[in-house]
């Protein structure tokens, strides 16, 4: 073999180490996130005593509302869906509470969750619901609080730790007038 065929010094069989670094760098990276993703999602939901998962949430109207916003407040976050029926039951309950406790500082929000704009808005009209919504665009809130389906609720603290989770629709008014009641510290 004469010198022009013989592999440069670092290369193997005529390809650079950096390359085959490099590939080995993505692969394990990706084995990385893939890890990841498996680890959080055998975690659970986000339950109580959890820390409020850091969110933005840009509603229906345009506004913008951070997770950081509600610290210092109890919350409400409900997770729901227009196609949802088990969300029917409890909407027009969620309006009276949001109405009950508004001039209270109690926040209401609404995570809409797999829709489509135009039914989601004709699914908060038709109920006549006037606390924030807004879409999960991504999933990304949904995989924050890593909820099992809709509707799903959860009620927040001040210090914003999760004092209630809420599997499947609220039955009453005074159910949820209880949870928010004891997350203030009055139940």
């Amino acid at each position: 073999m004469d010198d022009t065929q013989q592999p440069e010094k670092g290369q193997r069989g005529g390809r650079p180490r950096w390359i085959a670094f490099a590939v080995w760098v993505l692969v394990l990276g990706l084995l990385a996130v893939l890890g990841l993703g498996l680890v959080r999602r055998q975690q659970g939901p986000v339950g109580v005593g959890s820390r409020l998962p850091e969110f933005t949430l840009t509603t229906f109207d345009g506004e913008t509302i951070d997770s950081s916003d509600i610290m210092g407040k109890v919350a409400l976050v409900n997770f729901w869906a227009s196609w949802c029926k088990p969300c029917e039951q409890e909407a027009a309950e969620l309006e009276q509470a949001y109405q009950m406790f508004k001039e209270e500082g109690v926040v209401f929000l609404g995570v809409d969750y797999v829709d489509t704009e135009t039914e989601a808005r004709a699914y908060l009209a038709r109920f006549g619901i006037t606390y924030p919504n807004g879409p999960d665009l991504r999933t990304s809130i949904s995989q924050a609080f890593r909820i099992r389906g809709v509707p799903e609720s959860y009620i927040i603290r001040p210090d914003g730790t999760i004092d209630s989770v809420k599997i499947g629709p609220y039955s009453s008014l005074q159910e949820i007038v209880e949870a928010i009641e004891a997350a203030r510290g009055e139940g």
